[in-house]
């Protein structure tokens, strides 16, 4: 068993609403309200949920984009010295942002169009202390390299290249300054089907050759399924499961999660027809205004009273880590995406068109 390199615990990041000529706070968006959660080392941490449900937010935590409301997040960057980074004052923060980076979505965006790839990767380098001069510009032609772009590109602006080698060069910025954990925000959405396969195979390549850990937010099932080695679900700022990606996938034990994955497409039409989606009554929770006890329980065929009343804690339904957030989940019986059709094999490279 590896050891957690990140434990949050409790995490809660709430927004306050302001109202009013005074602008007084009269309420708060609870966009992630107390989420517990390991990610070990070496692991490829998936993070899923529909849109607004606070898998960003939790990244923005974890990078201190944010200041949390509430909780922990206890980082054991070098085994010894734990270290809470949601307590930390700026000045302490300092070095530990280069162990924990993140990919951004939108490749183009997110690069400075009037700066040369040499200075995008380079200010990294520069900013950390690692290299300067001769030395920074060795440093990014053997960063381009491993990400698979050619070191004499270094001097091209951003528009000088296609959306998927923009991706490389936001990951090879990300792997300047040799993180530990690597976060990844929708970092393929933005691609073609192609592009993604090449830049998930990158990833998977680039985790075994640094040894790093990743945390991958997405919506596209069949991508985390691919990648990951442990999915947590979120709904409305609460993880209501976490499990090992095939547990999850061939027997998931909360309603949510088996909605989610009934909404996920069957490549094969042959198969199409042989499963059934599953269409949740109302609306999502406003976060706003959450509802009392479990946060899924308007919208659950399975809801009893006491789902009504009491707020359910992640708890171990197996062996294997399996864990969930659900009074009922030891008497449900729930289908799973793929029955029917064969289930694809994760941390295999992925096929390119």
């Amino acid at each position: 068993m590896s050891r957690s390199l990140v434990e949050v615990r409790d995490l809660k990041m709430h927004f306050p609403i302001k109202a009013g000529l005074l602008r007084k706070t009269v309420g708060h968006v609870k966009a992630v309200d107390g989420v517990s959660f390991d990610i070990l080392e070496g692991e490829t941490l998936g993070l899923v949920g529909e849109s607004g449900c606070g898998k960003s937010t939790i990244t923005r935590a974890l990078l201190r984009v944010y200041e949390p409301t509430d909780g922990q997040m206890i980082y054991h960057g070098d085994g010894e010295n734990p270290a809470d980074l949601a307590s930390m004052d700026e000045e302490t923060l300092t070095p530990y942002r280069r162990d924990i980076r993140l990919v951004f979505q939108d490749p183009q965006s997110s690069l400075n169009p009037r700066l040369p790839v040499v200075d995008i990767i380079g200010e990294v380098l520069a900013v950390n202390g690692i290299a300067t001069g001769s030395e920074l510009r060795d440093h990014v032609a053997d960063l381009m390299q491993r990400v698979g772009l050619r070191p004499e590109m270094m001097h091209r602006y951003p528009h000088a290249f296609s959306g998927g080698e923009r991706q490389r060069i936001g990951i090879a910025r990300a792997l300047a300054p040799e993180p530990k954990l690597l976060i990844a925000d929708e970092a393929v959405s933005a691609l073609d089907v192609s592009v993604q396969a090449q830049t998930i195979n990158l990833l998977m390549d680039l985790q075994e050759e640094f040894g790093l850990t990743y945390l991958f937010v997405s919506h596209d099932l069949s991508v985390v399924q691919h990648i990951c080695d442990r999915i947590a679900v979120m709904y409305v700022g609460n993880i209501v499961e976490i499990a090992p990606t095939d547990g999850l996938f061939e027997t998931p034990r909360h309603p949510y999660t088996e909605a989610l994955l009934s909404a996920a497409p069957i490549p094969d039409p042959t198969l199409r027809g042989k499963s059934s989606r599953i269409r949740l009554p109302g609306e999502v929770a406003d976060p706003a205004n959450p509802p009392p006890g479990c946060p899924f329980h308007p919208r659950c065929r399975f809801a009893t009273d006491i789902c009504k009343t009491d707020k359910p804690g992640l708890r171990g339904v197996s062996t294997d880590g399996h864990e969930v957030a659900c009074h009922h989940a030891d008497d449900l019986t729930l289908a799973n995406a793929f029955d029917g059709a064969a289930s694809p094999q994760h941390d295999q490279p992925m096929e390119t068109a």
